[in-house]
C-alpha cells in the first residue's frame, strides 16, 4: 500500500510524462500548476506561468470568452466548456497563435473550485488537413482541365485543318496574310492546351537520366538575358548531385518559368539565386505533403528578393489562371505547370514566401540509380520517299462528324481513298466486309463499348498485315505508352497539321510493306 506522499509523487511523474499540456487553474483563472509539455508548447518557463491568469495563453477574443464561461458556470452552474472538449486558439509567448483542442474538467477541494485543462496542439493535424484539401482541390481542377483540353484539341483540329484546306484555294496575298494570322492564333491555342495538360499531369513526358547541374549551367546565359541588367544572378550547384529521371525539356521550362516569375516580382531589380542539393524526404515530411513518397530526391531551389506573397496569394499560387500580374502580362499558368510537371515526375514543389522579403520555390525530383532506358522511336522516312499516298484505302474511325469529314478531305488531298465509320462497331462491320483496307486511322476515345484499342485488336485479328495509326486529343491516352508500344502502334496527337499526317501515315504504310 502506497503512502499518500508516494501516490502524489507518482501522479506528479505521470503529469510530467504526459505529451499534452495539462494546466490547473482556480476559480479566478489563476494558474496553479502546469506540466513540462505546457512549457514546451507555449514557450514559457514554469515560474512565468504560476500565479498568472490563464488568459495569457489565449488571444484576447478567446480569453474574454473563456473567462465569461468560467464566471457564468460559477455563478449559475451553466456548463459551456466544463466536461467538454472543443477547438480554440492558443497564443505562444512570442505572440503567435495556433490551433488547440481544449478539454476542461473540474474538481473541488472543500468549498474551493479548481479546473483542469488538457491542451492538445492541432497544428500538425490542421496542416495535414489543409494540404489534403489543397491537393484534392488541385486534383479536381486538374481533372476538369484535362477534359476541357481534350475537347479544345478536337476543336483546334477542325480549325487548323480547315485553315490549311482553305490556304490551298486562296491566291490573294491579303487573304493569305489573314489566314496566316488565324493559323498562328490556333497554334497559340494548341500551346495553351499543352500548358493546361501540364498542370493536369497529363503531359507526354520524355524522361531521361539527367544531370540537372549540367542543364542549369547550360541555361546561365539564357537566364541572364531573361532576367535583364537590373537583376543579379548567382548559383550554387552541389558537386555530388544525384542523377534524376525526368524530361530535360520540362525541367528547363520549369526553371525558366520560375526565373520569369522571380524577375516580375522584382520590378525595381534584385537578386535571383539557384541552388541544387541532395535531400532525403522522411515519413514526417511525407505525411505533411500529400502524395509525396519518402525517399531520396534532388532539390532545385530558386530564390528571389522580390515583393513576396501574401498568405492568400500563396494559397492559390498553383491554381491555373491565377495571377497577380496586370492583364495581358501573364497567363497564370507558370507555377501551375511547374506543379503539374513535378507531380507527374514523382516529385513535388513547395513555396516559401514572406511579403516584402522574397520567395523561394523548391522543386523536388526523385533520385535515379538505374541506367537510361533506350528510346523506342520509329526511324524517319528517308527524304527521297514521297509523302503522298499511292491510292491506298484508309478506314477513318472518328465519332465527331466534323473531325471525320475534315480527316477524309485531308486524306483525299494526299491521294488516299477513304471509307469512314462513326464508332467502333461500324468500323468492325466494315472490316468484316472489306478485305482491301490498307490502314485503319482511328480515334482512341469513342462512345460505345468498342474503343480505339478494341478496333485495333479486332482489325489485326482479321487482317494481320493491316497498318494502324491512332489519334487523340485526350492526353490520358497519350500517356499510355506501354499499351501503344506493346501493340507497335503509332499515335498522332491532336491538333495536327497536314504535313504531320502525311509524314506519320507514310511511315506506318512503309513500315508494314
Amino acid at each position: 500500500m502506497k503512502t499518500p506522499h508516494e501516490q502524489a509523487s507518482i501522479t506528479e511523474a505521470l503529469l510530467e510524462a504526459a505529451v499534452d499540456s495539462i494546466i490547473t487553474i482556480d476559480s479566478d483563472g489563476l494558474i496553479q500548476s502546469a506540466n513540462r509539455s505546457t512549457e514546451q508548447l507555449f514557450g514559457y518557463e514554469l515560474k512565468d506561468l504560476i500565479g498568472n491568469n490563464v488568459s495569457m495563453l489565449m488571444p484576447e477574443q478567446w480569453a474574454r470568452e473563456h473567462n465569461d464561461n468560467i464566471r457564468r458556470y460559477i455563478q449559475t452552474g451553466e456548463k459551456h466548456i466544463i466536461g467538454k472538449g472543443r477547438e480554440v486558439i492558443g497564443r505562444k509567448m512570442d505572440g503567435t497563435s495556433f490551433p488547440i483542442h481544449l478539454a476542461v474538467g473540474e474538481y473541488r477541494n472543500g468549498d474551493k473550485v479548481y479546473f483542469c485543462g488538457i491542451i492538445h496542439d492541432l497544428t500538425a493535424r490542421k496542416n495535414t488537413e489543409q494540404a489534403l484539401e489543397r491537393s484534392q482541390r488541385l486534383e479536381a481542377i486538374g481533372q476538369l482541365t484535362g477534359g476541357i483540353a481534350h475537347d479544345f484539341n478536337n476543336l483546334l483540329t477542325i480549325i487548323t485543318g480547315n485553315l490549311e484546306l482553305l490556304e490551298r484555294k486562296l491566291q490573294d496575298s491579303t487573304n493569305l496574310e489573314l489566314l496566316k494570322e488565324a493559323s498562328e492564333a490556333a497554334e497559340l491555342g494548341a500551346n495553351l492546351t499543352d500548358l493546361l495538360l501540364a498542370f493536369a499531369r497529363r503531359s507526354v513526358l520524355r524522361p531521361k537520366v539527367m544531370d540537372v547541374n549540367a542543364l542549369v549551367e547550360n541555361l546561365f546565359s539564357m537566364l541572364r538575358r531573361t532576367l535583364g541588367i537590373h537583376v543579379e544572378f548567382d548559383a550554387r550547384l552541389s558537386k555530388d548531385l544525384w542523377p534524376t529521371l525526368a524530361d530535360p525539356g520540362q525541367v528547363e521550362t520549369a526553371l525558366l518559368n520560375l526565373a520569369v516569375n522571380a524577375r516580375d516580382a522584382m520590378p525595381a531589380g534584385g537578386s535571383l539565386f539557384i541552388e541544387t542539393s541532395n535531400t532525403v524526404i522522411d515519413e514526417h515530411y511525407s505525411a505533411r505533403e500529400i502524395g509525396v513518397e519518402p525517399g531520396d530526391y534532388i532539390r532545385i531551389s530558386v530564390s528571389d528578393t522580390g515583393v513576396g506573397m501574401t498568405e492568400n496569394v500563396l494559397e492559390k499560387a498553383f491554381e491555373p489562371f491565377f495571377t497577380t500580374k496586370q492583364s495581358g502580362r501573364g497567363t497564370g499558368l507558370g507555377l501551375s505547370t511547374v506543379y503539374g510537371f513535378a507531380k507527374q515526375s514523382g516529385g513535388n514543389v513547395t513555396i516559401y514566401s514572406e511579403e516584402g522579403f522574397g520567395t523561394t520555390v523548391n522543386l523536388y525530383l526523385p533520385r535515379h540509380d538505374g541506367v537510361a532506358e533506350a528510346e523506342h522511336t520509329q526511324d524517319d522516312i528517308a527524304d527521297q520517299h514521297s509523302l503522298e499516298g499511292r491510292g491506298e484505302l484508309v478506314l477513318v474511325v472518328e465519332d465527331d462528324p466534323r473531325v471525320r469529314k475534315l480527316t477524309v478531305q485531308r486524306l483525299e488531298i494526299l491521294n488516299y481513298r477513304t471509307v469512314s465509320a462513326s464508332d467502333g462497331q461500324e468500323a468492325l462491320n466494315i472490316l468484316k466486309n472489306r478485305k482491301d483496307i490498307d490502314v485503319v486511322f482511328t480515334d482512341l476515345v469513342m462512345p460505345g463499348r468498342l474503343s480505339g484499342y478494341g478496333v485495333v485488336d479486332a482489325a489485326r485479328k482479321m487482317h494481320p498485315d493491316i497498318g494502324i495509326l491512332m489519334t487523340s486529343g485526350f492526353a490520358e491516352d497519350l500517356l499510355n505508352a506501354d499499351r501503344l508500344s506493346n501493340r507497335s502502334l503509332s499515335l498522332l496527337r491532336k491538333p495536327y497539321r497536314q504535313a504531320d499526317l502525311a509524314r506519320v501515315l507514310r511511315t506506318v504504310i512503309e513500315a508494314d510493306d
